[in-house]
């Protein structure tokens, strides 16, 4: 019995919840193949960064930077600024975990432009985070708290220390 593409990608997401990365990276190049021979190249997408996270987990930057390559382009051209900004979000990761710290902080930050575009204010806030980190790692400590205020502000429901931050950082000036 041949399973379905999405069969497949059900799978996949099992084997990841179960911290079975290799094997959902396996997998969900399969379910790619499968959703790419039936020209569903937006699935195919979602596919390969699901990939991408896996290999993330998994300690392997690099594949993950492969896998999510170009995905992006695949969610522009369907018009899908979410699923283009989640894209460049793994890829800028994959870019961290490489300690290409530069690349990652541009590529962060066109997600971040993408989710504010899409009215995904919380995803927009996680990714400008991250942004802010790689910034404190390379020194720029003041571009760094102003980065966090910003990740802080758009933030929709802050929980009790996000708060409690946005009033230290209001100090750092």
């Amino acid at each position: 019995m041949t399973l379905e593409p999405a069969q497949i990608a059900d799978q996949g997401k099992k084997s990841f919840a179960n911290k079975q990365f290799d094997e959902a990276a396996e997998l969900f190049l399969q379910a790619a193949e499968g959703f790419t021979a039936g020209r569903s190249a937006l699935m195919a997408a979602e596919m390969m960064n699901n990939r991408s996270v896996a290999f993330l987990q998994a300690g392997r930057p690099q594949e993950a930077l492969d896998a999510a390559r170009d995905t992006d382009l695949v969610f522009a051209g369907g018009n899908d600024l979410k699923r283009q900004g989640m894209a460049l979000g793994n890829q800028a990761a994959a870019l961290e975990g490489l300690h290409r710290l530069e690349e990652a902080l541009a590529v962060y930050e066109r997600s971040a432009e993408l989710f504010a575009q899409a009215g995904e204010g919380d995803l927009r806030a996680m990714v400008m985070k991250s942004a802010a980190a790689i910034k404190l790692r390379m020194g720029k400590v003041t571009d760094s708290a102003f980065k966090m205020m910003g990740s802080l502000d758009v933030k929709e429901t802050p929980n009790l220390f996000e708060r409690f931050l946005k009033f230290l950082l209001r100090f750092v000036k």
